[in-house]
């Protein structure tokens, strides 16, 4: 039995930044799929510790890791980290994917993407390697899709307070409001100017990319051709219908299953944006996970909550 959060790693990202993580990896590794988890907007890859445990003992190699600014992968100084959402994706998300192939050349790769990370993996140029993607809660956070009963509260602290802190301290000190890891400033700009079409809210200040950047930025997104099934409670303030609809129509190279699932149909009054991974839903959602890495299929369960499916686009991007 693996030690509960894996064995502690470090890699480089496609700009050499250094990486910190956990790794599950089994001797037969060669006969093992690996699964890599990408986090949640400045949620520590450690919150998915016990999750990734629960793959490795049903037969998965996992990696878990944190994009830099975070946690294992935060530099000294906060102020001094260069980066934002589009380097999460393209350069440690990528980082990621590549060691993966270096550790294990013939692996099959699956991937769970969490919230922003579902956004990432679409940035990353190999994300044609993944084989299968589990998406829960991802979408990019333009402010009007927020759900309507919480839209405003939402807006004053994603778009009104954390911009705000965020040009005084020269980043986002989350940690000292109690919601979630400091992040860096980049970071915390995109998220709170996003737009309806990231790869133009991309472009603003202070990097300023060129419109080539910003359509090389969308075609990665096309390089996804793996099966998606991405679930969102009905709960998920962030991830509402049309937060969940305007991230899946980039992926258009991929089948698409979205299921918006209800909590009563595991027996639950509330499940939200962060819950699915934690522990307690060990034996109630954690299977639904489990089953469509393993066949691609959807326990009969929540078939019911299957919202829609959207077959690839063939056209060429």
């Amino acid at each position: 039995m693996h030690d509960l959060v894996g064995q502690p790693v470090r890699f480089q990202a496609t700009d050499s930044y250094s990486l910190g993580g956990f790794v599950w990896h089994s001797g037969d590794a060669e006969n093992r799929p690996f699964v890599l988890i990408t986090c949640a907007t400045s949620v520590r890859c450690r919150y998915y510790a016990r999750f990734a445990q629960y793959l490795f003992e049903h037969g998965y190699n996992v990696l878990t890791y944190d994009y830099r600014g975070i946690g294992e992968s935060r530099p000294p100084s906060l102020k001094d980290c260069d980066a934002d959402w589009a380097d999460w994706g393209e350069k440690d998300l990528e980082g990621a994917l590549r060691y993966i192939s270096q550790l294990s050349p013939n692996a099959g790769i699956h991937a769970v993407a969490h919230s922003i990370g579902g956004f990432a993996l679409g940035l990353a140029p190999s994300n044609h390697l993944v084989e299968r993607a589990l998406m829960v809660g991802a979408q990019f956070a333009h402010y009007r899709d927020y759900a309507d009963e919480k839209k405003w509260a939402m807006l004053w602290r994603w778009h009104v307070v954390m911009p705000l802190l965020t040009r005084l301290y020269g980043y986002f000190p989350a940690k000292k409001l109690g919601w979630m890891e400091d992040t860096p400033a980049g970071v915390a700009l995109d998220w709170s100017r996003m737009g309806p079409a990231f790869e133009h809210s991309l472009r603003r200040k202070p990097r300023n990319r060129t419109e080539a950047a910003a359509v090389d930025l969308k075609r990665n997104m096309r390089g996804l051709s793996a099966p998606i099934l991405a679930i969102a409670t009905t709960d998920d303030p962030f991830a509402t219908v049309a937060a969940t609809k305007r991230l899946l129509e980039y992926y258009d190279n991929s089948k698409r299953y979205y299921l918006r699932l209800r909590p009563s149909t595991v027996g639950e009054n509330a499940i939200g944006h962060f819950a699915f991974f934690h522990e307690r839903y060990r034996d109630k959602l954690w299977p639904l996970a489990l089953q469509w890495l393993q066949s691609g299929e959807l326990p009969s369960l929540v078939k019911d909550d299957l919202y829609s499916v959207h077959e690839p686009v063939t056209s060429s991007p």
